[in-house]
């Protein structure tokens, strides 16, 4: 499937692996393939303002990764989720539920960290489920619109279109399925 992608595709990728580098995550998450992308100009055409994206993902963290519709359902059921975040953090501290997952350390890591070494920069950081999912899903936007490569245009288009956290911050921003086609392609 790599095969297939652009060089900017590509960019993007090792970019999101850079960005989960960065924040100390455990894997790669579509959140990080958002952020590459923004840093990688591929939204710029849309107007879209990294600092409300990045504000909008942190307020999800703090949800723990729940999505409005995810926080509507709960509150269907009686629950209030913004109740249940603020009682976590006041038992453990502000943003509790945003830490990232603790990264699998081996023995090798174990030595380094005990020798004082540090990590190399060359180290494998999986993809989660849902950034694997993503990339697959640029794969069906490009065959579906029958185009022989995946670009950022893909990936981004990709995301929108799966449903979370990361989608709804664009929706908030206006950026939406018709509106990514539109402002966009060429």
């Amino acid at each position: 499937m790599f095969e297939r992608f652009t060089r900017d595709a590509r960019d993007a990728v090792a970019g999101a692996v850079s960005q989960a580098r960065a924040a100390g995550a455990g894997a790669v998450t579509e959140e990080h393939l958002l952020l590459s992308l923004l840093d990688g100009g591929a939204m710029a055409p849309l107007g879209v303002d990294r600092e409300a994206v990045t504000a909008g993902l942190e307020a999800a963290r703090r949800r723990g990764g729940m999505s409005k519709a995810d926080e509507e359902a709960l509150a269907g059921l009686g629950i209030d989720l913004s109740e249940i975040v603020s009682r976590i953090e006041e038992t453990h501290g502000e943003g509790a539920l945003a830490a990232p997952a603790p990264r699998r350390r081996g023995v090798a890591a174990s030595l380094r960290e005990a020798l004082g070494r540090p990590e190399p920069e060359n180290r494998h950081i999986r993809f989660t489920q849902g950034a694997k999912k993503a990339l697959e899903q640029s794969l069906r936007v490009a065959l579906g619109r029958k185009d022989r490569h995946i670009g950022t245009l893909h990936l981004l288009l990709a995301l929108v279109s799966r449903p979370g956290p990361v989608s709804e911050v664009l929706a908030d921003q206006g950026v939406t399925y018709a509106a990514v086609e539109t402002g966009l392609a060429a």
